[in-house]
């Protein structure tokens, strides 16, 4: 990796390195809406890679593969930062499949199907199923769910009490109790999908090789999974909520005389 006068072969370390900023941009291609092109995270992923190159000092206790990854990650969030790449009408969409979700699971007792929440939204399955390809780049957890920008967002709508910071409560042992018994009760199919993609580091159209379906439908998959996990987790953040609201009036009444 070096040159014959001891400097990093820079050259070299962008032809070595330049498929593994492929391989993160597909990857996070599974986090975005469709909207976005690889092509372009991929440039912004070199130019990570290169300010990785150009900064990276073996003083830094760290392998340059390593150090590399967090630039190029780096690199291609702030290029999507920049471009507002998730619109509100994405979201918007989804937290109607979650309220969908939830309200079937508390009628019926049990996940519901694509074509039950499809009949709930009132819409045709093919609808529903593109709308859910449309929400690719739907997430667990946002930056903008524990802040407040004049909008309506997850968590910040139950968690309104002073001292109740939201990724405090999502943290708290219950909660990833909460989250792990989600996972456990999500169909088969979209149990295989984040293990393969979280887990695993699949991308889609490796999933949809080991699952033998296309890469469209993984990312209907991935999309509808995420809705059923922050339905959940909505849900179980309302009721601790409430129970420490409860808590905090009786905490708050006057002694009897």
């Amino acid at each position: 990796m070096y040159t014959a006068s001891g400097t990093l072969d820079k050259e070299q370390l962008v032809v070595q390195y330049a498929p593994l900023v492929k391989r993160i941009a597909y990857h996070l291609m599974a986090k975005l809406p469709a909207s976005v092109q690889v092509e372009d995270i991929i440039q912004n992923g070199m130019l990570g890679l290169l300010d990785a190159i150009n900064r990276y000092e073996e003083g830094l206790g760290a392998q340059f593969e390593t150090y590399a990854v967090q630039r190029v990650r780096g690199a291609m969030l702030d290029g999507l930062r920049e471009n507002d790449w998730l619109p509100r009408s994405l979201r918007r969409d989804m937290r109607r499949i979650e309220a969908a979700v939830h309200q079937l699971e508390q009628q019926n007792g049990r996940p519901p199907t694509e074509k039950e929440l499809a009949d709930s939204l009132g819409l045709p399955l093919s609808d529903y199923q593109h709308m859910l390809q449309e929400a690719r780049g739907y997430q667990l957890v946002y930056f903008e769910d524990f802040t407040s920008d004049g909008e309506d967002d997850y968590l910040e709508r139950h968690i309104t009490l002073e001292g109740n910071d939201p990724l405090t409560l999502l943290l708290e042992g219950s909660m990833r109790d909460v989250l792990v018994r989600a996972i456990d009760d999500l169909p088969e199919r979209e149990q295989t999908v984040m293990g393969l993609y979280y887990e695993q580091d699949m991308n889609l159209r490796e999933i949809g090789e080991v699952l033998g379906v296309s890469e469209s439908r993984v990312c209907q998959l991935h999309s509808q999974a995420i809705a059923r996990l922050r339905a959940r987790i909505s849900g179980v953040a309302q009721g601790m909520v409430k129970a420490k609201a409860d808590g905090r009036a009786r905490g708050r009444r006057p002694a009897a005389s």
